[in-house]
């Protein structure tokens, strides 16, 4: 595994991790009866991560960077496993960075700030739909750690097919030799 395949699983892994923490209240939203402590909490919760420091949210935001970096240098390589696996991972992580765009920060802004417009039941309807989409994120980072575990899984199986092949060309080649050097004498 060398640096770049490195970077797509560290990115992965670590946003997989955040969504994991973010699963515990999004579980209760999506998939429990939504009663007043469950809002509360995903209210209380998703109130927290908005406004954390700057920092956290340059990390949670560097590595989104990272991951793309990591996908598009193996891209580069541009052989057969590259096309399919790290072709579909890219396209699967460009799916994630789109949702996180197009749901999370949207949602997470009617929640934490509403406009005068919104009503409570916008916002608890904004954090279900915030809950949906971590739950389809979660669902394509992992599909993107299967793809990337396949691609190794593929290349360890060619290496050990093209050591056998040699293998059996030498030893053909010795036989070979011996049988002609027999002949010689």
């Amino acid at each position: 595994m060398g640096f770049r395949q490195g970077a797509v699983l560290a990115s992965c892994s670590f946003f997989l991790g955040v969504l994991f923490i973010c699963f515990f209240v999004d579980y209760r939203i999506l998939h429990k009866e939504l009663t007043e402590d469950v809002i509360e909490d995903g209210f209380q919760f998703y109130a927290t991560f908005f406004n954390a420091p700057p920092a956290i949210k340059a990390l949670l935001h560097g590595f989104i960077g990272v991951g793309i970096v990591g996908l598009v240098a193996k891209l580069h390589k541009w052989d057969e496993s590259a096309l399919f696996f790290d072709g579909s991972s890219l396209a699967a992580y460009i799916f994630a960075v789109s949702v996180y765009l197009a749901v999370t920060i949207p949602s997470l802004r009617t929640i934490v700030t509403p406009a005068e417009v919104d009503t409570r039941d916008d916002r608890i309807e904004a954090m279900r739909i915030l809950s949906a989409g971590n739950t389809i994120m979660m669902v394509v980072l992992g599909a993107i750690l299967i793809l990337q575990g396949g691609q190794e899984y593929a290349r360890r199986a060619e290496l050990r097919e093209v050591a056998r092949i040699e293998k059996a060309e030498k030893e053909k080649g010795t036989a070979r030799a011996t049988s002609e050097k027999d002949k010689k004498e």
